[in-house]
């Protein structure tokens, strides 16, 4: 791995231990500094993309919630009531670290498969693997690739406008929204927030979101889900939940392992799933072209690559 070769005096174990604790400090900053900028009013200033599509989620998040509200109300003009309350609500959400981390996460899965469409051709939202599983004979395997196909077709639109549904959080993610809206709720809206809250909780599925979906859809597989593994077959959704389950991992925390200074997370987490030392290589390289494994990785043991990541400590909380 970049960086990490001239350490030959020690096992490679010693440097993928030591890579990772470095890692982990990283992530440990992350959601700190992400909170600043998202409270920034000079936003401009750091020109940053994945604060920006944060930020745009999270509004995207507070407009659903106001705009049930109103609806509730029976409000005619609902701009008014939308407006007096977005900028409270979204700055409400945005102060959530396990919200904003999960949102991070997510536009970094955008802009990794953003960058791989761009230079390798990669589909956003078709890989050969899923496609080979919407043929599927199997009735049930085919059903469950085509809502699949269509749930990640939804994300990559909204991402694209830096949109989120509110149905595609993860079930504790989506009831702490929720208790954050009625938090908020002052004498006037408080009938129209309870009556949101039910409408918002009777229609939630956790099974039919599009992590959901890739998580029912990659453990399906049995065995065979090491197919997923190469980001090229499977794209990057589906490689990622395949990732974060042959590790052990949660999800957000596989897709922090793509960025280029989590390299050790993401070649331990590969081999813990079961990929070779070669395959390991093979899709780091795809990854990131100009990294290289240290020496005797080719040694390395899934198992002794499992008890290397479950002895890691990342010191952010909430991935």
């Amino acid at each position: 791995m970049a960086g990490m070769n001239h350490l030959t005096d020690q096992s490679v174990e010693d440097v993928l231990r030591l890579e990772l604790a470095e890692g982990d400090a990283m992530i440990g900053t992350l959601g700190p500094i992400l909170r600043h900028l998202l409270a920034s009013d000079g936003l401009s200033l750091f020109s940053d993309e994945t604060v920006a599509r944060v930020r745009g989620m999270g509004a995207s998040i507070a407009l659903q919630l106001l705009h049930a509200q109103a609806d509730a109300a029976g409000i005619e003009n609902p701009e008014d009531y939308v407006a007096e309350r977005i900028e409270e609500l979204c700055d409400a959400l945005l102060g959530q670290s396990a919200l904003v981390s999960h949102l991070h996460a997510l536009a970094m899965e955008w802009q990794l498969a953003d960058r791989l469409h761009m230079r390798s051709g990669l589909d956003p939202v078709l890989s050969p693997l899923l496609q080979a599983l919407i043929g599927s004979p199997d009735a049930e395997t085919a059903s469950s690739a085509m809502a699949t196909l269509a749930a990640q077709a939804r994300f990559v639109q909204g991402l694209r406008r830096m949109e989120l549904n509110l149905n595609e959080l993860p079930g504790e993610l989506f009831h702490s929204v929720l208790l954050t809206m009625c938090a908020l709720a002052d004498v006037d809206s408080e009938e129209a927030v309870r009556k949101a809250d039910a409408a918002f909780r009777s229609d939630f599925d956790e099974s039919r979101s599009r992590l959901g979906l890739l998580s029912r859809l990659v453990t399906g597989m049995g065995g065979g889900a090491i197919a997923a593994l190469s980001v090229s077959h499977a794209g990057v959704a589906m490689f990622l939940t395949a990732l974060a389950v042959g590790s052990g991992q949660q999800r957000d925390l596989a897709v922090l392992s793509t960025h280029e200074r989590q390299l050790a997370r993401l070649a331990l987490s590969l081999r813990s799933a079961g990929l070779k030392p070669s395959a390991v290589d093979e899709q780091l390289l795809y990854l990131h072209p100009d990294v290289t494994l240290p020496e005797g990785f080719d040694q390395l043991r899934s198992d002794r690559a499992a008890a290397l990541l479950a002895g890691s400590t990342p010191l952010a909380s909430d991935v």
